[in-house]
């Protein structure tokens, strides 16, 4: 019990530090103090708010790796502070053989300042973990998604709704970079046992997914366009880079317009309307 009342005390710690305008929430209302609310720990973390009152009273006991990770994320832990957050909970602190989802600081300082255009950060194996309010916008807030449906890889070759379209060569281009992608991530983390588990339902569910494991194809990420289609606002064509962070295996996809196109002037009114849908009767402008 000591463990968790001082993993509580740690959490709210963190908590307190964070000031709700650096994590791109609003401040407004009256504040007892200059840090989080647990509501909006809890909305970060994608965690209910009884969950986040209960771990910090020391009342919630073993949370699992997966609540451990979107916490440090929500909070944005450094490496150290990761460690100690996951020794606190009695959980093996992820080692060289396991998928990393740690963003560092520059990482973060990207998404917060690159406010006008589209990104999501993914780890190696194409989960994604961190995103700016426009990328949620265009595709839709992804806090309330859980486990696969937080894989690209996934999302794709199970068939799962996307507001993405590909022309026959764009989604051949596609499925060959996550494949390569996830074959060298297998490499690179052999004792990630969630990665050998994606992989082997990834085969039984898509038999494009199988053959084009074992062709053993190789594909690389190179600027390509994409069409996304925004119930609202209508059709956007982008230019979609995929970056990598230097000493990481996180990629962060960005989305860009060409100035004074189309869909230039379509994300301006998106980045306006933010998640929330249109009126009826509402008219661009």
């Amino acid at each position: 019990m000591n463990e968790s009342r001082e993993l509580g005390r740690a959490l709210h710690g963190w908590r307190d530090r964070i000031t709700p305008e650096a994590v791109g929430l609003p401040a407004g209302g009256v504040r007892r103090a200059a840090g989080l609310r647990r509501e909006e720990l809890a909305q970060l973390a994608g965690l209910s708010v009884d969950y986040i009152t209960r771990l910090e009273q020391g009342r919630a006991t073993s949370p699992s790796a997966q609540v451990l990770s979107a916490l440090a994320r929500a909070l944005r832990l450094s490496a150290a502070e990761c460690e100690y957050l996951y020794r606190l909970a009695g959980r093996p602190v992820p080692g060289p053989g396991q998928l990393s989802t740690h963003i560092p600081p520059g990482v973060r300082r990207l998404l917060d300042q690159l406010d006008g255009s589209p990104l999501s950060v993914h780890d190696a194996a194409w989960n994604l973990i961190l995103w700016n309010p426009l990328w949620a916008a265009l595709f839709g807030d992804a806090s309330a998604q859980r486990g696969r449906e937080r894989n690209i890889v996934w999302r794709h070759f199970a068939g799962l709704p996307s507001r993405v379209s590909h022309t026959p060569e764009q989604e051949a281009r596609f499925e060959a970079a996550v494949v390569a992608d996830l074959r060298a991530a297998t490499a690179r983390y052999p004792a990630d046992a969630g990665l050998r588990m994606l992989i082997n339902d990834l085969r039984s569910v898509s038999t494009d997914f199988a053959r084009l494991w074992d062709t053993g194809i190789v594909g690389v990420h190179e600027s390509d366009s994409k069409t996304v289609h925004h119930p609202e606002v209508g059709t956007f064509t982008f230019d979609c880079d995929v970056l990598t962070a230097p000493g990481s295996d996180l990629r962060i996809v960005a989305y860009t317009a060409t100035p004074g196109s189309d869909t230039a002037d379509r994300l301006r009114l998106l980045n306006v309307i933010g998640t929330q849908a249109m009126t009826e009767g509402s008219t661009p402008g």
